[in-house]
C-alpha cells in the first residue's frame, strides 16, 4: 500500500474501536463448522481472534502483507498461523471455507479482478466476507482530501487519493453477483466516543492520514499538515457537553455465500 511499513502498537492504540467490525461481519457469517478459513489484511491478529473465538477447532491463517504487523501477531499469539501475503499480487495454492477480510481492500486496487480471485480461493458453498472504511464519505477523508489538494501540498500529495479503492455498493454487488448465489450487504456508522479531537487525528494517523504523511518529506511540514487536519476536525466533530467527541465511522459490509 505504501512506501512505509505499519506500526502495530499505534494501531492497536485504538482496538476497541477497530474490532467492533469485525465481530459484527463475523457474527453475519452462515456457515456451521468451517474446516479451513483465511484472514486476509489480518494486521497484529485481533481480527483473527474473533474468528479464532467462533470456530476453535477450525485451521485458520492470518495473511498480511506488512511484516511488522506478521511479526506481532507471531509474537502475541504464536500458535495460531500466520503468513507474509499480498492479496493483490501473490496467489495461493489452497482453497478455503470462508475468506473473510476486515478493513483491507481499500488499499487494493482492481477490486473486479480482487473479487474474482478471492471466490476462486473459497471452496463449493464458501463464504466470502468483507468490511472496508467508506472514507471519502465521511466529513473526515473529505477534508483531507481537500488540504491535500492545495497548493502547498498539491506537488507531494498528488496521486494519493488513487491509493484508495472503494466504490459503491452497487459495484460490490454487481461483480459479487458473477460468483456468488446469496449477497447481502449493508452499512454500518459507528459512532466512536472519543476522549479528545485530538484522538481522532491519533486514529486515522496510521491509517487514512499515514499514505498523505509519507509523501511529506519534512517533520515541520507533517507536523503543519497535521495541525491543519485537527483544525478541520474541530470543525465537523465539535465537544460533547461533557467534553468527549462523537466520531461516526461509516463501513461498508458484504458477505456472499457460493
Amino acid at each position: 500500500m505504501s512506501k512505509l511499513d505499519w506500526n502495530p502498537d499505534l494501531y492497536l492504540k485504538f482496538d476497541k474501536e477497530r474490532i467492533q467490525p469485525s465481530i459484527d461481519l463475523v457474527a453475519r457469517i452462515d456457515y456451521n463448522m468451517p474446516v479451513k478459513i483465511i484472514d486476509i489484511g489480518c494486521g497484529p491478529g485481533n481480527s483473527t481472534q474473533i474468528l479464532v473465538n467462533r470456530w476453535p477447532h477450525s485451521d485458520i491463517i492470518g495473511a498480511d502483507n506488512s511484516p511488522a504487523m506478521i511479526k506481532k501477531a507471531t509474537d502475541d499469539y504464536p500458535d495460531q498461523k500466520w503468513i507474509l501475503f499480498d492479496a493483490g499480487k501473490d496467489h495461493l495454492n489452497d482453497t478455503f471455507d470462508i475468506v473473510f477480510s476486515n478493513a483491507t481492500i481499500q488499499w487494493i486496487p482492481n477490486h473486479d479482478k480482487l473479487l474474482k480471485k478471492f471466490a476462486g480461493l473459497l471452496n463449493d458453498s464458501g463464504v466470502l466476507a468483507v468490511q472496508l472504511p467508506l472514507f471519502f464519505d465521511m466529513p473526515l477523508g473529505k477534508s483531507i482530501s481537500g488540504i491535500a489538494g492545495q497548493s502547498k501540498w498539491m506537488a507531494a500529495t498528488q496521486g494519493v487519493d488513487e491509493l484508495f479503492t472503494i466504490n459503491p455498493a452497487a459495484y460490490y454487488y454487481d461483480h459479487l453477483a458473477k460468483y456468488f448465489s446469496k449477497i447481502d450487504i449493508w452499512i454500518t456508522d459507528y459512532y466512536h466516543i472519543m476522549e479528545s479531537q485530538t484522538a481522532i487525528l491519533d486514529m486515522i494517523r496510521t491509517t487514512g492520514l499515514k499514505p498523505y504523511l509519507e509523501r511529506i518529506s519534512y517533520e515541520k511540514d507533517k507536523q503543519e499538515f497535521e495541525n491543519l487536519v485537527l483544525e478541520e476536525i474541530k470543525q465537523d466533530y465539535p465537544l460533547q457537553s461533557n467534553g468527549k467527541v462523537l466520531f461516526p465511522f461509516k463501513r461498508l459490509f458484504f458477505v456472499a455465500k457460493k
